[in-house]
Formats: C-alpha cells, sequence, structure tokens
C-alpha cells in the first residue's frame, strides 16, 4: 500500500455524518440542506436526462452551461468573463484539485488561511508544493499585512483563500481583498478563490470576488459552484473561470482528473443560473432566516454564538458560552449525550488550532432546527 495514501484520514465531515446515521443524532455537522431545491431546475435536469444527449459533453463543459456561467457572473457581479475563460468540472473540489495539480510545481510555496477547507493542504502537498500557513482567530477572523508578511518569501507562487470563509461564516473586506491584490501582484502569485458561497450571504452583505481587484484579472482562478447556489450538493457541478493563459493550463489538469460532468446537470445548472435574481434574493432571506432561528435558540440555551454574515454555517464560543471543555471534547459529547452532530473547527487546523469554537449547519428545516435546540437543552 502506498505509504502517501496511508497518512490521509477520514475527512471529519464523513466522520460525523457517519456517526450520525449510526446514533440516530440530528446532524448539524455536515454542510447539506434538508430540502429538495428548487423544483424547476430538479425539472430541468430530468427533462435533459430523458430527452438530450447522455453522451461525453466537452471536457470544458457544454457550451449552455459555459456561456451561462459568464453571463451570471456579469449580471451579478460585474465581471466581464467570457465563455472560453470557463471550465466546468465535478463539483468545485475537483476544481481545486486541477487548479493545484495544474498551477503548484516541486517545492513551490502556497500561502493559506486557517480554518481552511481540508481538501486544500493535502492537495497542495500531493503536488509537492509547500504550505504557508496564516492563522486566523475568532471573532473576527481578519487577515492582516503582518501575517501576510511574516509567510512571504521569493518561492511564493500561489495564494488559496475562501470567501465567504467556511466555516467563520465571514466574508473578505475591502480592505483585505485590496491587501490580497497587492500581495498577488508584488509577489507575481496567482490567487485560487474558492467562492463556492458567494451567493449564501445575509444582513444586506454583498460577496466582491477577488478576480475584480485591480491586477487580479490575469492572476486569478475564480471557482464556483452550482451545488451550492442551488441547494443541491449532492450534484457535484463546479467551474473554474480564468484568464486564457491560465486556463488552458487547467484544462491541461482537468482533462485528467474527472474529464467531463454529466450533461443533463449541466444543462440544469445553465437553467438555474438565468433565475431572475428574485430566486436569489429568496433564497438569501430563506436562509437568513434559518439562522437566526438557529441563532436564536442557541442563545437562549446560554451559548454566545459567533457573528456570521455567510454559508451555512454559524459558531458558537464554548469559553464565552460557559463550556470547560474543548470543541473536539464538547462535539462528542454532544452526539453521545444529547444527539446531535457539529463539527470542532480544530479540525479546520492544521497547526496552532483555536480550539473553543464550534460549527453548526442552519440549511435545515425549522422541526430539524427546533428539535437540536430541544436537545442541546441538555449542556454538559
Amino acid at each position: 500500500m502506498n505509504p502517501v495514501y496511508t497518512k490521509l484520514g477520514t475527512t471529519i465531515f464523513e466522520q460525523m455524518s457517519a456517526r450520525a446515521r449510526a446514533t440516530g443524532a440530528i446532524n448539524l455537522g455536515q454542510g447539506f440542506p434538508d430540502g429538495r431545491g428548487p423544483e424547476d431546475v430538479l425539472a430541468e435536469a430530468a427533462r435533459a436526462l430523458l430527452e438530450e444527449s447522455n453522451q461525453y459533453p466537452p471536457m470544458m463543459g457544454t457550451p449552455a452551461l459555459r456561456q451561462a456561467i459568464a453571463a451570471h457572473y456579469a449580471a451579478h457581479q460585474g465581471l466581464d468573463l467570457t465563455p472560453e475563460e470557463v471550465i466546468v468540472t465535478s463539483g468545485a473540489t475537483e476544481a481545486l484539485a486541477s487548479a493545484i495539480l495544474a498551477l503548484v510545481s516541486p517545492g513551490d510555496e502556497v500561502v493559506m488561511f486557517e480554518p481552511l477547507y481540508d481538501a486544500y493542504l493535502p492537495l497542495v502537498e500531493r503536488a509537492g508544493g509547500v504550505a504557508k500557513l496564516v492563522r486566523l482567530e475568532p471573532p473576527a477572523w481578519r487577515i492582516t499585512a503582518e501575517a501576510l508578511a511574516a509567510v512571504a518569501s521569493e518561492r511564493t507562487r500561489l495564494l488559496i483563500v475562501n470567501s465567504p470563509l467556511n466555516p467563520t461564516g465571514t466574508l473578505l473586506t475591502a480592505e483585505e481583498r485590496a491587501l490580497l491584490a497587492d500581495f498577488c501582484v508584488s509577489h507575481d502569485a496567482i490567487a485560487i478563490c474558492d467562492e463556492v458561497w458567494e451567493h449564501v450571504v445575509f444582513d444586506g452583505a454583498e460577496h466582491r470576488p477577488l478576480i475584480a481587484e485591480p491586477g487580479m484579472r490575469e492572476r486569478t482562478v475564480k471557482i464556483g459552484s452550482a451545488g451550492k447556489i442551488f441547494s443541491l450538493t449532492g450534484w457535484k457541478v463546479g467551474w473554474m473561470c480564468a484568464a486564457p493563459a491560465i486556463a488552458a493550463v487547467l484544462a491541461k489538469a482537468h482533462q485528467f482528473v474527472t474529464f467531463t460532468t454529466p450533461p443533463n446537470l449541466q444543462a440544469a445548472a445553465a437553467f438555474g443560473l438565468g433565475k431572475d435574481i428574485g430566486y436569489f434574493e429568496t433564497m438569501r432571506r430563506d436562509f437568513q432566516r434559518s439562522r437566526d432561528r438557529l441563532a436564536d435558540g442557541l442563545r437562549g440555551l446560554g451559548y454566545s454564538v459567533l457573528p456570521g454574515s455567510a454559508t451555512y454555517f454559524l459558531n458558537i464560543d464554548l469559553a464565552a458560552s460557559g463550556v470547560d471543555m474543548s470543541d473536539v471534547a464538547f462535539a462528542q459529547w454532544l452526539i453521545e449525550e444529547a444527539g446531535v452532530a457539529t463539527i470542532p473547527v480544530s479540525a479546520f487546523y492544521a497547526q496552532d488550532a483555536v480550539t473553543n469554537v464550534v460549527r453548526l449547519c442552519f440549511a435545515k428545516q425549522d422541526a430539524t432546527l427546533d428539535g437540536a435546540l430541544e436537545r442541546m437543552a441538555r449542556r454538559p
């Protein structure tokens, strides 16, 4: 057995979901909604499955979806992408893998921010890259010029940033976007921007892509996800957008990873991206209501809820809540004794972890959230 892969563990998300299934716990751990998703998008997927070709679509993605992605970003974020700058992937994680395999060479230093999505670090290391980690801390989770300077060197080649940020539910500020753009330009580095939560923002917040910052149009890979936009996480339809010189390299890696993505799901994603803005506003309003329902319930139980204005997640500060346990110990206690699955935020760190924050997913029906709150009334 290859010793490289024996070192890789099962993700915390799969571990907690498996335990929830085995024990009957309410799963507020893994980030998936428990609704059906938009019916018209589902209907378009079913229609395309029955009426259109089910053979290999183009490796770069169907022309309809690539055009829809470019048009969607023009309408919602003011970007000037062309369909030729879009590559459709089998989920955003495949986009991340293809981008990292395409752009990281052995010895390249890659700046990443903790807490970080658990796929980033093993992908960078498998590609031979050297991780340079920047530690973010609650409650603000902000990037500073000093922290960036501490990890920069002449070997800096890439930067991977997730905004909106899972698990914190925060977005990059205008100052942070300017800081990251200046860092990339001054170090001649490419930014891989994981923006899968770009539409899941609340409280009047607005996602602004790093690719729109001065100097970033030609040095950014922008990654998106139909699964997150339409609450259909099992579809695994994603994409990466980049200027032609970068896109050509990305495509060469993508062709040897999954090559292509189910054509009926691409047709449905193209349909969905063209939906009226009212769909996106309603989606955000409904998720914000669920967030507030869970947050208010947790506060009523004496938990300290950290601020967050994006993603499917909110976080509780255990120390501020009077819980004298680590996040891992609390998450274990909660699933075993109260029957609610959560995610310890320390799992999103490779070193020097924050150990007093636990993440919960609020993208659930009212009955699911209320059931979890009823169980969490029992505190350690």
